[in-house]
């Protein structure tokens, strides 16, 4: 009998401690909350401004639908990217200069998610990463100018990466980190492929 007491009171020590437990974490969750967001959307602010210098401010793109811009994408051949925002950049007067679109694309280490912004007559200011998950010292290095500035003023089109000399809408892949350098390459070219459908209002 005492055996079955003691299991009993057991179970409902660890019951108890469960229960603790999971109000804790949630208590923790719910304080850590705000200050989370907070900072994505700090790293998201400051992402916009990275790759649009000349704006004033920045507006959801009223048109932008997720499902029907991966459907785009996927139809272009583009495969494990995704956009997941547009937003329009404006300058003071509320005039839009451009867009900065938002591209998740499959690297190396897990999905890599960047911010490019391209004028409104197609050139492309830039990226900025705002997640990655690759190696350190090398696909780290799609975070450094020496690989990010081969996309600064290039006109919308399809890139592909080289590990020679690059030459016409060729990128130069960065040392040992080819499958990142074509990440965000095949990401950039899947990000131009939906600013097409806007600059030419295409379904």
């Amino acid at each position: 009998m005492s055996d079955k007491k003691s299991i009993l009171r057991d179970a409902m020590r660890l019951t108890v401690i469960t229960l603790v437990s999971g109000l804790l974490l949630g208590l923790v969750y719910q304080i850590t909350l705000s200050p989370r967001n907070a900072a994505a959307e700090k790293a998201t602010n400051d992402a916009y401004k990275a790759v649009f210098t000349k704006a004033a401010s920045f507006k959801d793109y009223s048109d932008f639908d997720p499902d029907k811009a991966d459907a785009l994408i996927k139809k272009a051949g583009y495969n494990n990217i995704s956009i997941t925002a547009c937003v329009e950049a404006c300058d003071n007067s509320g005039k839009t200069l451009g867009y900065v679109i938002t591209v998740v694309t499959k690297s190396y280490g897990g999905n890599a998610t960047f911010s490019m912004g391209v004028t409104n007559e197609g050139v492309m200011n830039g990226y900025q990463i705002t997640s990655i998950s690759d190696t350190p010292g090398l696909g780290m290095k799609s975070t450094e100018p020496k690989f990010k500035d081969q996309f600064k003023g290039i006109s919308a089109g399809r890139y592909t990466v080289t590990k020679d000399t690059p030459k016409d809408n060729e990128i130069q892949a960065i040392s040992g980190a080819t499958i990142t350098s074509r990440a965000i390459t095949n990401g950039v070219d899947a990000g131009f492929e939906y600013y097409k459908s806007i600059a030419g209002g295409e379904e």
